[in-house]
């Protein structure tokens, strides 16, 4: 879903978003954390990957440094069924099938190049892509920007 594809998401007082990515050390990091940083406390928010690598990609860390969030202390989980369970939305950013399904759940794709093995200069265009998509989701989570 595109930001310009807006549609309120019934949900809690509180909604719960989970970022999944293969090795959660890219997409989902710099999803998750633009939504923390949007959010505060608003939203519930998680990250996982089908697959997670052992810390998170270096060129990432420091884009997201570069934008005054700190991502540093991060590192990649592993996707559990309870964690989709759990979770009001689910955005997958290039896991395919591997995400569990459970009815009644908001799955949404973002489809992304990976970063990984990219240089920083590389993973900025992505990460201003997912400040604009995360921020299509704050609103259709009906939850304005704090900042």
């Amino acid at each position: 879903m595109r930001h310009s594809d807006r549609r309120e998401i019934p949900m809690a007082d509180t909604p719960s978003v989970l970022f999944v990515c293969v090795h959660n050390a890219g997409r989902s990091q710099m999803a998750a954390a633009w939504l923390r940083h949007l959010a505060g406390d608003r939203v519930e928010v998680r990250s996982a990957g089908s697959a997670p690598a052992d810390t998170v990609n270096p060129a990432v860390v420091e884009a997201m440094r570069e934008v005054g969030i700190d991502i540093a202390d991060q590192r990649p989980k592993v996707l559990t069924a309870e964690a989709v369970e759990v979770s009001d939305v689910c955005v997958t950013m290039g896991c395919g099938d591997a995400c569990p399904y459970f009815p009644g759940k908001r799955y949404l794709d973002w489809a992304l190049p990976d970063p990984a093995g990219q240089g920083v200069a590389a993973v900025r265009p992505i990460r201003d892509e997912i400040r604009g998509l995360v921020e299509g989701l704050l609103a259709d989570l009906g939850v304005d920007p704090t900042r």
